[in-house]
Protein backbone atom coordinates (compact mmCIF):
# COMPACT_ATOMS: atom_id res chain seq x y z
CA UNK A 1 0.00 0.00 0.00
CA UNK A 2 2.92 2.33 0.62
CA UNK A 3 3.63 2.90 -3.11
CA UNK A 4 -0.04 3.59 -3.72
CA UNK A 5 -0.13 6.15 -0.90
CA UNK A 6 2.98 7.74 -2.36
CA UNK A 7 1.37 7.93 -5.79
CA UNK A 8 -1.78 9.36 -4.27
CA UNK A 9 0.38 11.99 -2.60
CA UNK A 10 2.01 12.83 -5.92
CA UNK A 11 -1.42 13.04 -7.46
CA UNK A 12 -2.67 15.54 -4.89
CA UNK A 13 0.43 17.69 -5.20
CA UNK A 14 0.31 17.79 -8.96
CA UNK A 15 -3.43 18.31 -9.42
CA UNK A 16 -4.18 21.28 -11.58
CA UNK A 17 -7.47 23.08 -11.85
CA UNK A 18 -9.83 22.03 -14.59
CA UNK A 19 -9.30 24.01 -17.75
CA UNK A 20 -12.18 26.24 -18.69
CA UNK A 21 -14.36 24.54 -21.26
CA UNK A 22 -14.77 26.34 -24.54
CA UNK A 23 -17.88 26.31 -26.67
CA UNK A 24 -16.73 24.85 -29.97
CA UNK A 25 -18.80 25.11 -33.12
CA UNK A 26 -17.98 22.11 -35.25
CA UNK A 27 -20.82 22.36 -37.71
CA UNK A 28 -24.41 23.51 -38.03
CA UNK A 29 -25.92 26.90 -37.32
CA UNK A 30 -25.38 28.73 -34.09
CA UNK A 31 -27.31 27.22 -31.20
CA UNK A 32 -29.69 29.05 -28.95
CA UNK A 33 -28.81 29.06 -25.29
CA UNK A 34 -30.47 27.43 -22.32
CA UNK A 35 -34.21 27.70 -22.04
CA UNK A 36 -34.76 28.86 -25.63
CA UNK A 37 -33.12 25.70 -26.94
CA UNK A 38 -35.62 23.48 -28.77
CA UNK A 39 -33.23 20.77 -29.94
CA UNK A 40 -32.50 17.53 -28.10
CA UNK A 41 -29.47 17.79 -25.82
CA UNK A 42 -27.24 15.05 -24.49
CA UNK A 43 -24.65 15.28 -21.72
CA UNK A 44 -21.68 12.96 -22.36
CA UNK A 45 -19.36 11.77 -19.59
CA UNK A 46 -16.02 10.03 -20.22
CA UNK A 47 -13.80 8.40 -17.54
CA UNK A 48 -12.55 5.23 -19.24
CA UNK A 49 -8.85 5.81 -18.61
CA UNK A 50 -6.98 8.88 -17.37
CA UNK A 51 -9.00 11.83 -18.70
CA UNK A 52 -12.16 13.18 -17.08
CA UNK A 53 -14.33 14.64 -19.83
CA UNK A 54 -17.84 16.02 -20.16
CA UNK A 55 -19.72 17.84 -22.93
CA UNK A 56 -23.19 18.91 -24.02
CA UNK A 57 -24.02 18.31 -27.69
CA UNK A 58 -27.29 18.93 -29.53
CA UNK A 59 -28.87 16.84 -32.27
CA UNK A 60 -27.62 19.21 -34.99
CA UNK A 61 -24.02 18.47 -34.03
CA UNK A 62 -23.36 21.68 -32.12
CA UNK A 63 -21.00 21.34 -29.15
CA UNK A 64 -22.57 23.74 -26.67
CA UNK A 65 -20.06 23.27 -23.90
CA UNK A 66 -17.23 20.97 -22.90
CA UNK A 67 -14.64 20.49 -20.18
CA UNK A 68 -11.70 18.14 -19.79
CA UNK A 69 -9.32 17.37 -16.93
CA UNK A 70 -6.18 15.63 -18.13
CA UNK A 71 -4.13 13.50 -15.72
CA UNK A 72 -1.05 13.24 -17.97
CA UNK A 73 1.33 15.17 -15.69
CA UNK A 74 0.54 12.99 -12.69
CA UNK A 75 1.02 9.72 -14.54
CA UNK A 76 4.23 10.93 -16.17
CA UNK A 77 5.64 11.37 -12.67
CA UNK A 78 4.59 7.83 -11.77
CA UNK A 79 6.01 6.34 -14.99
CA UNK A 80 2.64 5.02 -16.18
CA UNK A 81 -1.05 4.99 -15.38
CA UNK A 82 -1.75 3.61 -11.92
CA UNK A 83 -5.46 2.67 -11.81
CA UNK A 84 -6.05 3.61 -8.17
CA UNK A 85 -4.51 7.05 -8.75
CA UNK A 86 -6.57 7.56 -11.92
CA UNK A 87 -9.68 6.62 -9.94
CA UNK A 88 -8.86 9.13 -7.20
CA UNK A 89 -8.33 11.92 -9.73
CA UNK A 90 -11.61 11.14 -11.48
CA UNK A 91 -13.43 11.28 -8.14
CA UNK A 92 -11.84 14.62 -7.28
CA UNK A 93 -12.61 16.21 -10.65
CA UNK A 94 -15.75 14.72 -12.17
CA UNK A 95 -18.26 17.02 -10.47
CA UNK A 96 -16.33 20.15 -11.45
CA UNK A 97 -15.83 18.94 -15.02
CA UNK A 98 -19.55 18.23 -15.48
CA UNK A 99 -20.50 21.59 -13.92
CA UNK A 100 -18.03 23.30 -16.24
CA UNK A 101 -19.52 21.69 -19.36
CA UNK A 102 -23.08 22.50 -18.29
CA UNK A 103 -22.10 26.04 -17.29
CA UNK A 104 -20.46 26.85 -20.62
CA UNK A 105 -23.43 25.38 -22.50
CA UNK A 106 -25.94 27.38 -20.50
CA UNK A 107 -27.97 24.22 -20.02
CA UNK A 108 -29.35 22.66 -16.84
CA UNK A 109 -29.62 18.92 -16.24
CA UNK A 110 -33.43 19.25 -16.41
CA UNK A 111 -33.19 20.38 -20.05
CA UNK A 112 -31.24 17.31 -21.15
CA UNK A 113 -32.89 14.65 -23.31
CA UNK A 114 -30.50 12.00 -21.93
CA UNK A 115 -27.16 11.35 -20.23
CA UNK A 116 -24.59 9.22 -22.08
CA UNK A 117 -21.60 7.65 -20.32
CA UNK A 118 -18.73 5.34 -21.23
CA UNK A 119 -19.32 1.94 -19.62
CA UNK A 120 -16.83 -0.15 -21.66
CA UNK A 121 -14.03 -0.87 -22.32
CA UNK A 122 -11.46 0.77 -20.04
CA UNK A 123 -9.93 0.68 -16.58
CA UNK A 124 -12.44 -0.78 -14.14
CA UNK A 125 -11.73 1.72 -11.36
CA UNK A 126 -12.02 4.64 -13.79
CA UNK A 127 -15.21 3.43 -15.47
CA UNK A 128 -16.79 2.95 -12.04
CA UNK A 129 -16.43 6.65 -11.17
CA UNK A 130 -18.13 7.86 -14.34
CA UNK A 131 -20.93 5.34 -14.12
CA UNK A 132 -21.68 6.02 -10.45
CA UNK A 133 -21.75 9.77 -10.96
CA UNK A 134 -23.95 9.45 -14.05
CA UNK A 135 -26.45 7.15 -12.38
CA UNK A 136 -26.75 9.62 -9.50
CA UNK A 137 -27.75 12.34 -11.99
CA UNK A 138 -30.01 9.99 -13.95
CA UNK A 139 -31.90 8.89 -10.85
CA UNK A 140 -32.10 12.37 -9.34
CA UNK A 141 -33.47 14.03 -12.49
CA UNK A 142 -35.24 10.96 -13.97
CA UNK A 143 -33.39 11.13 -17.27
CA UNK A 144 -32.90 8.37 -19.86
CA UNK A 145 -29.45 6.77 -19.71
CA UNK A 146 -27.37 5.78 -22.75
CA UNK A 147 -24.44 3.41 -22.03
CA UNK A 148 -21.60 4.01 -24.49
CA UNK A 149 -18.94 1.72 -25.93
CA UNK A 150 -15.76 3.80 -25.94
CA UNK A 151 -14.55 2.53 -29.33
CA UNK A 152 -17.94 3.06 -30.97
CA UNK A 153 -17.70 6.68 -29.83
CA UNK A 154 -14.25 7.07 -31.40
CA UNK A 155 -15.55 5.53 -34.64
CA UNK A 156 -18.57 7.83 -34.89
CA UNK A 157 -16.82 11.10 -33.97
CA UNK A 158 -16.13 11.74 -37.65
CA UNK A 159 -19.88 12.08 -38.25
CA UNK A 160 -19.88 15.05 -35.87
CA UNK A 161 -17.13 16.89 -37.74
CA UNK A 162 -17.98 15.79 -41.30
CA UNK A 163 -21.14 14.93 -43.20
CA UNK A 164 -20.38 11.24 -43.73
CA UNK A 165 -22.87 8.52 -44.51
CA UNK A 166 -22.52 4.82 -43.68
CA UNK A 167 -20.76 2.58 -44.59
CA UNK A 168 -17.10 3.54 -44.17
CA UNK A 169 -13.87 1.81 -43.18
CA UNK A 170 -12.62 2.88 -39.74
CA UNK A 171 -9.20 2.34 -38.18
CA UNK A 172 -9.04 2.97 -34.43
CA UNK A 173 -5.53 3.45 -33.04
CA UNK A 174 -4.91 4.14 -29.36
CA UNK A 175 -3.01 3.15 -26.26
CA UNK A 176 -5.50 0.38 -25.59
CA UNK A 177 -6.82 -0.69 -28.99
CA UNK A 178 -6.03 -1.28 -32.64
CA UNK A 179 -9.16 -2.14 -34.61
CA UNK A 180 -10.16 -2.25 -38.28
CA UNK A 181 -13.89 -2.34 -38.92
CA UNK A 182 -16.55 -1.29 -41.36
CA UNK A 183 -19.05 1.08 -39.76
CA UNK A 184 -22.37 0.03 -41.31
CA UNK A 185 -24.66 1.82 -38.86
CA UNK A 186 -24.70 3.54 -35.47
CA UNK A 187 -24.21 0.26 -33.60
CA UNK A 188 -23.50 -2.00 -36.58
CA UNK A 189 -19.81 -2.76 -37.11
CA UNK A 190 -18.18 -5.47 -39.21
CA UNK A 191 -14.90 -6.35 -37.47
CA UNK A 192 -12.11 -6.99 -39.99
CA UNK A 193 -9.07 -7.12 -37.73
CA UNK A 194 -7.64 -6.18 -34.35
CA UNK A 195 -4.45 -6.47 -32.34
CA UNK A 196 -3.85 -10.00 -31.09
CA UNK A 197 -1.70 -8.70 -28.23
CA UNK A 198 -0.95 -5.08 -27.30
CA UNK A 199 -1.97 -1.78 -28.88
CA UNK A 200 0.39 0.50 -30.84
CA UNK A 201 0.16 3.33 -28.31
CA UNK A 202 1.01 0.93 -25.49
CA UNK A 203 4.01 -0.38 -27.40
CA UNK A 204 5.35 3.10 -28.20
CA UNK A 205 4.98 4.12 -24.53
CA UNK A 206 6.88 1.02 -23.40
CA UNK A 207 9.69 1.64 -25.87
CA UNK A 208 9.89 5.25 -24.69
CA UNK A 209 10.20 4.07 -21.08
CA UNK A 210 12.88 1.54 -22.02
CA UNK A 211 14.81 4.34 -23.75
CA UNK A 212 14.36 6.55 -20.63
CA UNK A 213 13.06 9.38 -22.79
CA UNK A 214 11.82 11.31 -19.76
CA UNK A 215 15.51 11.98 -19.07
CA UNK A 216 16.06 13.33 -22.58
CA UNK A 217 16.25 17.15 -22.50
CA UNK A 218 13.82 17.49 -25.41
CA UNK A 219 11.22 15.08 -24.01
CA UNK A 220 10.97 15.43 -20.23
CA UNK A 221 7.36 16.66 -20.28
CA UNK A 222 6.13 14.47 -23.15
CA UNK A 223 4.11 11.26 -23.03
CA UNK A 224 5.95 8.25 -24.47
CA UNK A 225 4.38 8.17 -27.91
CA UNK A 226 4.81 11.93 -28.37
CA UNK A 227 8.48 11.65 -27.35
CA UNK A 228 9.06 8.91 -29.94
CA UNK A 229 7.39 11.03 -32.64
CA UNK A 230 9.40 14.13 -31.68
CA UNK A 231 12.80 12.42 -31.68
CA UNK A 232 12.01 10.47 -34.85
CA UNK A 233 11.76 13.73 -36.80
CA UNK A 234 15.54 14.18 -36.63
CA UNK A 235 16.51 10.49 -36.60
CA UNK A 236 17.67 8.22 -39.40
CA UNK A 237 15.30 5.24 -39.58
CA UNK A 238 17.60 3.41 -41.98
CA UNK A 239 20.16 2.83 -39.22
CA UNK A 240 17.90 0.10 -37.78
CA UNK A 241 15.58 -2.33 -39.53
CA UNK A 242 12.95 -4.28 -37.61
CA UNK A 243 11.16 -7.30 -39.06
CA UNK A 244 7.49 -6.53 -39.53
CA UNK A 245 4.90 -8.66 -37.68
CA UNK A 246 2.43 -11.16 -39.18
CA UNK A 247 3.89 -11.07 -42.69
CA UNK A 248 2.89 -14.71 -43.24
CA UNK A 249 -0.73 -14.20 -42.14
CA UNK A 250 -3.22 -13.23 -44.83
CA UNK A 251 -5.66 -11.35 -42.62
CA UNK A 252 -6.16 -7.85 -41.20
CA UNK A 253 -5.00 -8.49 -37.62
CA UNK A 254 -2.16 -6.59 -35.95
CA UNK A 255 0.60 -7.53 -33.52
CA UNK A 256 3.00 -5.26 -31.65
CA UNK A 257 4.48 -7.30 -28.78
CA UNK A 258 6.96 -9.17 -31.01
CA UNK A 259 8.08 -5.89 -32.54
CA UNK A 260 8.56 -4.49 -29.06
CA UNK A 261 10.79 -7.45 -28.16
CA UNK A 262 12.92 -6.88 -31.27
CA UNK A 263 13.31 -3.22 -30.32
CA UNK A 264 14.24 -4.10 -26.72
CA UNK A 265 16.91 -6.50 -27.98
CA UNK A 266 18.33 -3.81 -30.25
CA UNK A 267 18.45 -1.37 -27.32
CA UNK A 268 20.29 -3.91 -25.15
CA UNK A 269 22.81 -4.50 -27.94
CA UNK A 270 23.41 -0.77 -28.39
CA UNK A 271 23.83 -0.27 -24.62
CA UNK A 272 26.55 -2.93 -24.66
CA UNK A 273 28.26 -1.30 -27.64
CA UNK A 274 28.21 2.13 -26.01
CA UNK A 275 29.10 0.81 -22.57
CA UNK A 276 26.14 2.35 -20.78
CA UNK A 277 23.58 1.04 -18.29
CA UNK A 278 19.82 0.84 -18.68
CA UNK A 279 18.44 4.24 -17.72
CA UNK A 280 21.12 6.21 -19.58
CA UNK A 281 20.43 7.83 -22.95
CA UNK A 282 21.85 6.15 -26.05
CA UNK A 283 23.63 8.35 -28.56
CA UNK A 284 21.54 6.74 -31.33
CA UNK A 285 18.21 7.23 -29.55
CA UNK A 286 16.76 9.37 -32.34
CA UNK A 287 17.59 6.75 -34.97
CA UNK A 288 15.91 4.02 -32.88
CA UNK A 289 12.84 6.24 -32.40
CA UNK A 290 12.62 6.83 -36.16
CA UNK A 291 13.01 3.12 -36.97
CA UNK A 292 10.39 2.08 -34.41
CA UNK A 293 7.88 4.66 -35.59
CA UNK A 294 8.45 3.62 -39.21
CA UNK A 295 7.96 -0.08 -38.44
CA UNK A 296 4.72 0.62 -36.56
CA UNK A 297 3.48 2.83 -39.40
CA UNK A 298 4.30 0.31 -42.16
CA UNK A 299 2.66 -2.54 -40.24
CA UNK A 300 -0.52 -0.50 -39.74
CA UNK A 301 -0.52 0.61 -43.39
CA UNK A 302 -0.04 -2.93 -44.72
CA UNK A 303 -2.94 -4.36 -42.70
CA UNK A 304 -5.18 -1.41 -43.59
CA UNK A 305 -4.38 -1.93 -47.28
CA UNK A 306 -5.54 -5.55 -46.98
CA UNK A 307 -8.79 -4.34 -45.41
CA UNK A 308 -9.33 -1.88 -48.26
CA UNK A 309 -8.84 -4.59 -50.88
CA UNK A 310 -11.19 -6.94 -49.00
CA UNK A 311 -13.94 -4.32 -48.77
CA UNK A 312 -13.79 -3.40 -52.46
CA UNK A 313 -13.47 -6.98 -53.69
CA UNK A 314 -16.49 -8.09 -51.66
CA UNK A 315 -18.55 -4.97 -52.45
CA UNK A 316 -18.74 -4.04 -48.78
CA UNK A 317 -17.71 -0.54 -49.83
CA UNK A 318 -18.31 1.08 -53.19
CA UNK A 319 -15.14 1.90 -55.13
CA UNK A 320 -16.80 5.16 -56.21
CA UNK A 321 -17.09 6.72 -52.75
CA UNK A 322 -15.08 4.62 -50.29
CA UNK A 323 -13.80 6.41 -47.18
CA UNK A 324 -11.10 5.56 -44.65
CA UNK A 325 -11.60 7.12 -41.21
CA UNK A 326 -8.73 7.09 -38.71
CA UNK A 327 -9.32 8.00 -35.08
CA UNK A 328 -7.97 7.39 -31.57
CA UNK A 329 -4.98 8.90 -29.78
CA UNK A 330 -2.30 7.37 -32.03
CA UNK A 331 -4.08 8.91 -35.05
CA UNK A 332 -2.58 12.24 -33.94
CA UNK A 333 0.90 10.89 -34.83
CA UNK A 334 1.63 12.86 -38.00
CA UNK A 335 4.03 10.28 -39.50
CA UNK A 336 1.47 7.48 -39.21
CA UNK A 337 -1.32 9.77 -40.37
CA UNK A 338 0.59 10.90 -43.48
CA UNK A 339 1.36 7.29 -44.37
CA UNK A 340 -2.32 6.39 -44.16
CA UNK A 341 -3.24 9.50 -46.17
CA UNK A 342 -0.86 8.38 -48.93
CA UNK A 343 -2.36 4.87 -48.83
CA UNK A 344 -5.89 6.26 -49.14
CA UNK A 345 -4.94 8.57 -52.01
CA UNK A 346 -3.25 5.72 -53.91
CA UNK A 347 -6.40 3.57 -53.64
CA UNK A 348 -9.00 6.26 -54.35
CA UNK A 349 -10.33 6.30 -50.78
CA UNK A 350 -11.33 9.57 -49.18
CA UNK A 351 -9.29 10.06 -45.98
CA UNK A 352 -10.83 11.61 -42.88
CA UNK A 353 -9.58 12.20 -39.34
CA UNK A 354 -11.26 14.09 -36.52
CA UNK A 355 -9.23 17.09 -35.32
CA UNK A 356 -6.43 16.00 -32.95
CA UNK A 357 -8.22 17.12 -29.79
CA UNK A 358 -11.16 14.85 -30.66
CA UNK A 359 -8.89 11.89 -31.44
CA UNK A 360 -7.92 11.55 -27.78
CA UNK A 361 -10.47 10.74 -25.06
CA UNK A 362 -13.07 13.47 -24.50
CA UNK A 363 -16.65 14.06 -23.46
CA UNK A 364 -17.71 15.39 -26.87
CA UNK A 365 -17.46 12.01 -28.58
CA UNK A 366 -19.52 10.38 -25.83
CA UNK A 367 -22.25 13.02 -26.04
CA UNK A 368 -22.30 12.72 -29.85
CA UNK A 369 -22.54 8.92 -29.66
CA UNK A 370 -25.47 9.50 -27.31
CA UNK A 371 -27.12 11.78 -29.90
CA UNK A 372 -26.58 9.16 -32.62
CA UNK A 373 -28.17 6.46 -30.47
CA UNK A 374 -31.00 8.75 -29.36
CA UNK A 375 -31.87 9.56 -32.97
CA UNK A 376 -31.73 5.88 -33.96
CA UNK A 377 -33.63 4.73 -30.87
CA UNK A 378 -30.82 2.35 -29.91
CA UNK A 379 -29.84 1.54 -26.33
CA UNK A 380 -31.73 4.39 -24.68
CA UNK A 381 -32.56 3.05 -21.20
CA UNK A 382 -35.38 4.26 -18.98
CA UNK A 383 -34.40 1.88 -16.20
CA UNK A 384 -30.83 1.59 -14.94
CA UNK A 385 -31.35 -1.67 -13.05
CA UNK A 386 -28.48 -4.05 -13.63
CA UNK A 387 -26.27 -1.52 -15.46
CA UNK A 388 -22.60 -2.49 -15.06
CA UNK A 389 -19.30 -1.28 -16.42
CA UNK A 390 -17.28 -3.76 -18.47
CA UNK A 391 -13.47 -3.23 -18.38
CA UNK A 392 -12.78 -5.59 -21.32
Amino acid sequence: LAPLRACAGIAKNLLKSVKRGQAVWLRGSSAQSGKQHLRKLVLGIETSCDDTGAAVVDDAGNVLGEALHCQKEVHLQAGGIIPVVAQQLHRENIEQVVKEALGVSGVSVRELAAIATTVKPGLALSLEVGLQYSLTLVNKYQKPFIPIHHMEAHALTIRLTHHLEFPFLVLLLSGGHCILAVAQGVSDFLLLGQSIDIAPGDMLDKVARRLSLRKHPECHSMAGGKAIEHLAQTGNRQQHTFRLPLQQYRNCDFSFSGLQNLVNNAIIQKEKEEGIQEGEILSCVKDIAAAVQHAVAVHIIQRTYRAMLFCIKNSILSSRNATLVVSGGVASNQYIRKGLQTLADANDFAFLCPPPRLCTDNGVMIAWNGIERLRAGLGVLHSTDGIRYEPK
